[in-house]
């Protein structure tokens, strides 16, 4: 599949938005967030920002963006639309619980409405991992994984954001720095185990299977089905070099993983800028390695209508 920057950008601003603004509801309802109104607002204005620019950026992506509204109303068959609700409904109680914050409470209702965005994030978040995992013609990303791994890394990236500031405000941030390693060894973990799995996988369809022919032996394309390029070909046929994808799942394990952790662990043990500085460069360095993996779950993508155009699947391989 051809991974658009704007998709790419979508996913990662929105999980990572979604996943900080589910700490915090959560934190809120539990009565766990620090009596720092500015941080609470400063947060919470971060996270609305991220889901926000994720939904700019899907709307780039759409061949007619003024029809965008459109897109929440099937939300009866579509896990799209059901993203997309889900999503303008966790708007009106996160800016309750902002209200909340500017005020210096979260309790009573404020924690109330702290709870309903934690539950519309992360139902997001999973509405999100939803639209690829319900699709069959794409074996990799048809599988029960697919969801989970979109929640791990909206928590990691969203638990790196709550700990970068919690250091730059000066308040006590140990909880959020463990959670956040715990949260990094979890996501990529999940994401080394859906690559063992979709390299381990058989093809789902081949061309002997899709014309029946498979008993006479290997079928082969005779002639092209058009001498020039389509949508098809463009949108569902890109394809990458597999020591280049190989490669790309280092550079998302160094970044994501590794930066993430020696980053995190380094500022935990620091204080005043040198852990806000530490901070700021563990999430960059985990929202890098998170855009990577996005980048190559889209390229690594071979969709069923491939066939029709010769291309045979690749034979499974189970290295990460």
């Amino acid at each position: 599949m051809h991974p658009a920057p704007s998709i790419i950008v979508l996913t990662t601003a929105s999980g990572a938005g979604d996943g900080l603004l589910f700490l915090l509801g959560l934190g809120a309802a539990l009565g766990l967030l620090p009596a720092d109104s500015w941080l609470g607002l400063a947060a919470l204005g971060l996270a609305l920002g991220l889901i926000t620019l994720g939904f700019l950026s899907s709307a780039l992506h759409l061949g007619h963006p003024e029809r965008a509204w459109r897109a929440v109303s099937q939300w009866r068959s579509s896990w799209l639309s059901r993203e997309g609700a889900l999503a303008l409904l966790t708007y009106p109680p996160a800016v309750i619980l902002g209200i909340g914050m500017s005020f210096g409470t979260t309790s009573g209702g404020f924690a109330l409405a702290g709870l309903l965005a934690a539950i519309g994030a992360a139902a997001t978040v999973w509405c999100t991992g939803m639209i690829y995992a319900s699709l069959k013609p794409i074996r990799e990303w048809h599988q029960p994984l697919t969801a989970p791994v979109y929640l791990a890394f909206a928590l990691m990236s969203g638990a790196l954001l709550l700990h970068l500031l919690l250091a730059l405000f000066g308040v006590p941030r140990l909880a959020a720095g463990v959670l956040a390693l715990l949260a990094i060894i979890l996501a990529f973990g999940l994401k080394a185990l859906w690559w063992r799995r979709i390299g381990a996988a058989k093809p789902i369809s081949t061309p002997e299977s899709a014309t029946g022919l498979g008993r006479f032996g290997l079928v082969r394309m005779v002639e092209p089905p058009h001498t020039q390029t389509n949508y098809l070909l463009s949108e569902m046929g890109f394809v990458v070099a597999r020591r280049h994808a190989q490669k790309l799942r280092g550079l998302a394990f160094a970044f994501g993983l590794g930066g993430g952790l020696v980053l995190t662990l380094l500022a935990l043990f620091a204080t005043s800028i040198l852990a806000a500085g530490l901070g700021l460069l563990a999430a960059l360095a985990a929202l890098a390695g998170i855009a990577l993996e996005r980048w190559l779950f889209f390229a690594e993508a071979s969709h069923t209508v491939t066939l029709y155009y010769g291309r045979r699947p690749e034979t499974p391989s189970a290295a990460v």
